[in-house]
C-alpha cells in the first residue's frame, strides 16, 4: 500500500501549493517583524495629545456660547445676524484670550500660541446667474444660483479701496474643500484680523455696518493655525459657513492636529532608523514578489494572498512616496510661513498632505494584519473558516446581488417618499446607507411615520420582514451550511497538508532535544523517513499525487482499525463500534471496493491479452 508523500522534494520539482508550504515558517517570521516595525511607523506618528487637543479647541469655539444667548454658539448658526454675533463674541475671546496681559503674541490657554493671524474669506455668486420664470420676474430682481466656478463673482464691489472688497486668485498650493452644498477652492475676498483685539473689534464692525456679507455670498472660511510646544503639535482649525441658495447658514469645522516637526527628540530619530529598515524589508519583499512571479508565471495570479501581497506592496509604496512629498514639502514651505508673524500663514495645505498619508498608512496597516491570515491559515479553525467561505462564496455572490437589488429598491422608495423631510433620506446615498442603520436598530421611526403617516409604516414592516427576517436568514443559511459541511470533511480526514501549529511544534521538540531537554522520538522520525522514500518511490514508478494520498488514507485507516479490532491489547468481550468508527469502516470498505474494482479490470485486461496469444 502506497503512504502519503512527506516533504524533502527538490525545490525545482514542488508545485507551486507545496512550495508555499515549504517557505511559511521564514516567512512568517520575516513578515511579523515587518509588521512590527510597520506599527512602530503607524503609532509613533500618532499622538494621544491629538485627540484632546483637538477637544479643548473645539470646544472653546464651537460650544461657547454668544454672550446674552446661552444655546446659540457656532454649531447652532442660522442668520447673517448670529454669523457677526459669533465673530465678535466667543471667536474674538477664544483668539485673544489671554489679551489683558499685553502680549503681542496671542496663548489660548497659555499653552497654544496662534501662529501669525487669523485670516477670514468668502466665495461669492453673481447676480442673474439663475433663470426667473416670467411669472415671477416683477417679484424678484434678484437671482444668486448655488456656487459653482461659472457663477462665482471675482469683481470688486463695496469699498473697493480695501483689499477685503477685492478679489484674490487661489494660491498654487491650494486645495479644495468640499462641504455640506459645494466644492470650494482657495481665493476669494480675504481679510486677515489683527494682533490687536480692538482693532480686530473696529474692523468686523465697519465690514458689518458696510454689508461684507450679502446675499450673494455662499461660503465664508474662518482659518487660523496654532502651535503647542509641549507635545510639539500643530493644530490648523477652520470653520465654515455655508449660506446655500436656500438660504440660511450650514455650518461645519475642521481640526487638524499634526507633527510637522518630525525629527525633534531621540523618540523620534528611533522612529526614522525604523523607517529606513522599513524600506530595505519593503525591497527584500518586492524582490522576494517579483521572484515567485517570474517563476510561477500565470499560476501566481490563482492565489489571493499574492494578490494581497501586491496591493500591500503598492500601498507601501504610495505611504513612502506621500511621506517624502510632505517632508519635501516642510523644509520648503515651514519656515517662510513660520517667518512673517503679521500675516496669515496657510498651514491647511501641509496638514491637508499629512491627513492623506495618515489615512494611507491607516488602510497600510489593515491590509497588513489581514495577510498574516495566511500564515495562520494553516491551522485548524483558521482552515475551517477559510475552507466555508471558499465553499459557499458562490452562493454569497448570488445572494449578494439579489440584497442588493432589494436594498437599493428600497433605498429608492425611501428616498423619494420621505427626502424631503428626513435627513437620513435626504440624499439617495444617505437612504441607502439608511437601511443599513434599520438593520442594525438605528432608525426614526417617529420621523417616518410623521413624513407619511400611511406609507411610511408600511415602508417600514415590509423592509423588515424582507430584508431582516427573510434575507438574513438565508445569508445565515448559506455559512451555515458550508460550515457544516467543512466540519463533516474534517470529520474524515479531508484536512490541510500543513499545520503551522504542528511544524511549530516539532522544531521546538528538536530544540530540546538537541539540548538533550527531552528525549528523541526515533520510531516517529524512522516511520516519517520510511515513509518519504517511499512516496518518492511511488513517484518515480508513475503514481500521481491522488493515488498517494488516497493509500495514504487508507494506510491511516488500516492501522486504526487493525489497532482497535486485531491488536494483542484488546479485550475478548464486545466492544461497540462508535459512529466515528462505523464512518471509518464505511470508507475503508468503499475505498476497498475501488481497489478491488481497479485489480478486477486489471485482470480482465490481462487475462484477455492472454486468450488472445497464439498456443
Amino acid at each position: 500500500m502506497l503512504v502519503l508523500y512527506l516533504t524533502g522534494i527538490p525545490k525545482h520539482k514542488l508545485p507551486f501549493r507545496e512550495e508555499e508550504i515549504r517557505t511559511t515558517p521564514l516567512e512568517l517570521l520575516l513578515y511579523i517583524i515587518f509588521l512590527i516595525i510597520l506599527c512602530i511607523l503607524t503609532f509613533g506618528m500618532t499622538n494621544p495629545h491629538m485627540y484632546y487637543l483637538n477637544k479643548v479647541m473645539s470646544s472653546l469655539f464651537l460650544d461657547t456660547s454668544v454672550p446674552g444667548e446661552e444655546r446659540s454658539n457656532f454649531k447652532s448658526i442660522c442668520r447673517t445676524a448670529d454669523f457677526w454675533k459669533f465673530m465678535e463674541g466667543p471667536l474674538l475671546e477664544g483668539l485673544y484670550w489671554d489679551s489683558q496681559h499685553n502680549d503681542k503674541s496671542s496663548h489660548i490657554y497659555y499653552e497654544n500660541i496662534v501662529l501669525g493671524v487669523p485670516r477670514v474669506r468668502q466665495l461669492k455668486v453673481r447676480n442673474n446667474t439663475c433663470k426667473v420664470y416670467p411669472s415671477f420676474r416683477p417679484l424678484m430682481t434678484d437671482c444668486y444660483a448655488k456656487y459653482t466656478s461659472e457663477n462665482e463673482d471675482v469683481s470688486d464691489f463695496g469699498l473697493k479701496h480695501d483689499t477685503e472688497w477685492k478679489y484674490s486668485a487661489p494660491s498654487t498650493n491650494s486645495t479644495w474643500h468640499r462641504g455640506f452644498v459645494g466644492v470650494y477652492h482657495n481665493g476669494g475676498y480675504l481679510f486677515t484680523l489683527s494682533k490687536s483685539k480692538s482693532e480686530t473689534e473696529t474692523k468686523l464692525t465697519k465690514l458689518q455696518q458696510n454689508s461684507w456679507i450679502t446675499r450673494g455670498t455662499r461660503v465664508v472660511f474662518i482659518d487660523f493655525s496654532l502651535y503647542n510646544a509641549n507635545v510639539n503639535l500643530f493644530c490648523i482649525i477652520r470653520l465654515v459657513a455655508e449660506f446655500p441658495a436656500t438660504g440660511g447658514i450650514l455650518t461645519s469645522w475642521q481640526f487638524y492636529s499634526v507633527k510637522l516637526l518630525k525629527y525633534v527628540s531621540y523618540y523620534d530619530y528611533f522612529i526614522a532608523s525604523c523607517e529606513v529598515i522599513f524600506f530595505i524589508f519593503l525591497i527584500v519583499f518586492a524582490i522576494q514578489e517579483g521572484k515567485k512571479l517570474k517563476e510561477f508565471k500565470f499560476a501566481y495570479f490563482k492565489s489571493i494572498w499574492n494578490w494581497l501581497g501586491l496591493l500591500l506592496l503598492i500601498l507601501c509604496f504610495v505611504a513612502i512616496f506621500v511621506n517624502l512629498y510632505c517632508n519635501i514639502k516642510n523644509s520648503l514651505l515651514l519656515e517662510p510661513l513660520l517667518k512673517n508673524t503679521e500675516k496669515y500663514p496657510d498651514f491647511y495645505f501641509l496638514a491637508s498632505w499629512h491627513i492623506y498619508y495618515s489615512n494611507v498608512i491607516a488602510i497600510t496597516i489593515f491590509f497588513a494584519w489581514i495577510k498574516i491570515l495566511k500564515f495562520i491559515n494553516f491551522n485548524k479553525t483558521m482552515f475551517q473558516l477559510s475552507s466555508t467561505l471558499s465553499r459557499c462564496i458562490r452562493d454569497i455572490v448570488g445572494f449578494a446581488t439579489m440584497f442588493f437589488i432589494v436594498l437599493f429598491a428600497y433605498a429608492q422608495l425611501g428616498f423619494l417618499l420621505f427626502g424631503s423631510q428626513v435627513d437620513d433620506f435626504s440624499t439617495l446615498q444617505n437612504s441607502i446607507f439608511a437601511q443599513f442603520r434599520i438593520v442594525l436598530g438605528d432608525f426614526n421611526f417617529a420621523g417616518i411615520q410623521q413624513a407619511s403617516p400611511v406609507l411610511g409604516p408600511i415602508y417600514f414592516i415590509t423592509f423588515i420582514f424582507f430584508v431582516f427576517f427573510i434575507l438574513l436568514n438565508m445569508f445565515l443559511a448559506i455559512i451555515i451550511y458550508a460550515y457544516s459541511e467543512v466540519k463533516t470533511d474534517y470529520s474524515i480526514d479531508r484536512r490541510p497538508d500543513f499545520e503551522l501549529g504542528k511544524m511549530i511544534k516539532k522544531c521546538c521538540n528538536n530544540v530540546l532535544e538537541k539540548l538533550k531537554l527531552k528525549k528523541p522520538q526515533k520510531d516517529e522520525d524512522d516511520k516519517g523517513i520510511k515513509d518519504t522514500d517511499l512516496a518518492e518511490q511511488a513517484r518515480r514508478e508513475g503514481f500521481d499525487e491522488n493515488e498517494i494520498r488516497s493509500a495514504e488514507q487508507m494506510k491511516k485507516w488500516k492501522e486504526r482499525l487493525e489497532k482497535k479490532y486485531y491488536s494483542t491489547e484488546a479485550q475478548d468481550d464486545y466492544q461497540p463500534v462508535t459512529q466515528e468508527e462505523f464512518k471509518d469502516l464505511f470508507l475503508y470498505a468503499v475505498e476497498l471496493e475501488k481497489e478491488l474494482h481497479y485489480i478486477s479490470l486489471k485482470l480482465n485486461r490481462v487475462m484477455r491479452k492472454v486468450s488472445a496469444l497464439p498456443y
